[in-house]
């Protein structure tokens, strides 16, 4: 018998390419559709046993959380009293969540979703919360101010422990500014300095972290106390308890004599240099400078002043090119102590000019123009009276063999008595 020849042919090859195609196709998609089949699409249960309890500003929500493996968190929407829609969501391991962002007491729908660990969310519960007056206005009515030297101290109490904003407004002769203090302290207290000795018209607002704010409010004229510039004719210095700054044309005395040295000319020679062959071979950091003002003083702030001529060379006349300001040979950081009797001192503050140099050893402008004014520092406290000052350098920019400082100004009351 004759077999019978299969002829393939470019259309019978196509012909059956689409046919084991489709087949492949379909059996994809059935395979697929069964995956998606066994996919959780499932919500998760709702929470229960909800109690709701009024808070300054919002309210704190408990519950008990779905009997379900993949329960992820808890999510509250609702709108603040800015009109905003928000949320806060709270995880598996909590059993509240709290609400905030109201600034009234009148009641608020919230609603309560469950989502589980494929993002499935729940249908939702809706609760209705009522809030206590807010923390901001609690805050703006205990707001107490007090004149201080040279500004005003403001204190409050924040019973919540929550973040505020207060704006301090202060006006005198038809001139407004503001300052803004923020703090999450249940007790805080602040003073603006720097203000003269003047009346002013000082006014309140409170601001939370969601936006909210109180009506500014004024709450008192207060002239702060007088502050004044240190006389530095009666100070000495005490050699034995301090460095050896007195190098070539330096002198240590040279920090308070009333003269801030410039780049552009060396005739003034207004600095000192500490030098480390003349304090046993090595800069030892602190490096002390000890002032006998021979009155008592009372320091709110200070300024002081780097050395700002460097030596170039004969050919340029000995004139500086640029400021020598936050090199290498310079002071930076410094520790301020104070002392009745050279015995026992306290600390009035550690401070630190700073690095502002960028990568290439540039520095900006408006830094340039700091060191010629001088770096203004405050204290925390204004200090109490006292008679010696011990001005400790802890750090300069980098030398070890020499530190340079100009000038030091203080500010506060002089010659105080008893």
């Amino acid at each position: 018998m004759k077999k019978n020849k299969h002829i393939f042919t470019k259309s019978s090859l196509f012909n059956a390419g689409k046919v084991i195609w489709s087949a492949l196709f379909l059996t994809t998609v059935l395979i697929s559709g069964c995956e998606e089949t066994d996919e959780d699409i499932t919500p998760p249960g709702e929470v229960s046993n909800i109690t709701i309890e009024g808070q300054h500003g919002g309210a704190i929500i408990s519950y008990q959380i779905p009997d379900d493996e993949d329960f992820h968190l808890l999510k509250a929407v609702y709108t603040n009293s800015l009109g905003n829609e928000v949320f806060r969501v709270a995880s598996y391991y909590n059993s509240s969540i709290e609400v905030e962002g109201f600034n009234d007491t009148e009641n608020h729908n919230v609603t309560l979703y469950t989502v589980d660990r494929k993002n499935n969310v729940s249908d939702g519960i809706e609760v209705q919360i009522t809030p206590l007056i807010s923390h901001i206005h609690l805050v703006k009515e205990n707001i107490s101010l007090s004149p201080d030297l040279g500004g005003v101290n403001v204190t409050w109490e924040n019973t919540t422990g929550k973040q505020v904003f207060v704006y301090l407004y202060y006006e005198a002769d038809g001139i407004e500014e503001y300052r803004i203090l923020s703090s999450k302290s249940i007790n805080e207290s602040f003073t603006e300095r720097g203000l003269d000795s003047i009346s002013y018209d000082f006014s309140v607002l409170v601001e939370d972290f969601d936006g909210n704010k109180t009506d500014k409010v004024f709450k008192a004229s207060i002239k702060p106390l007088f502050e004044e510039k240190i006389d530095k004719s009666t100070w000495d210095l005490l050699q034995s308890l301090s460095v050896d700054g007195d190098k070539w044309e330096g002198v240590l005395a040279n920090f308070f004599d009333d003269v801030v040295d410039t780049k552009e000319s060396p005739s003034d020679n207004s600095y000192f240099i500490i030098n480390r062959d003349d304090n046993g071979g090595t800069l030892h950091f602190p490096l002390d400078v000890v002032i006998d003002m021979n009155k008592q003083v009372i320091l709110n702030r200070f300024t002081v002043w780097q050395r700002a001529f460097w030596y170039r060379s004969q050919e340029d006349n000995g004139i500086s090119v640029d400021y020598y300001y936050y090199q290498g040979e310079n002071m930076r950081s410094f520790d301020l102590w104070a002392s009745n009797d050279k015995l026992e001192w306290w600390l009035l503050g550690n401070y630190d000019i700073g690095d502002p140099k960028d990568e290439d050893g540039n520095v900006p402008a408006n830094k340039i123009s700091e060191a010629l004014d001088g770096h203004e520092f405050f204290l925390d406290a204004i200090s109490d009276p006292f008679r010696y000052l011990k001005f400790s350098i802890t750090s300069g920019y980098g030398s070890e063999t020499n530190v340079y400082g100009s000038e030091i100004t203080l500010f506060g009351l002089d010659n105080v008595t008893e």
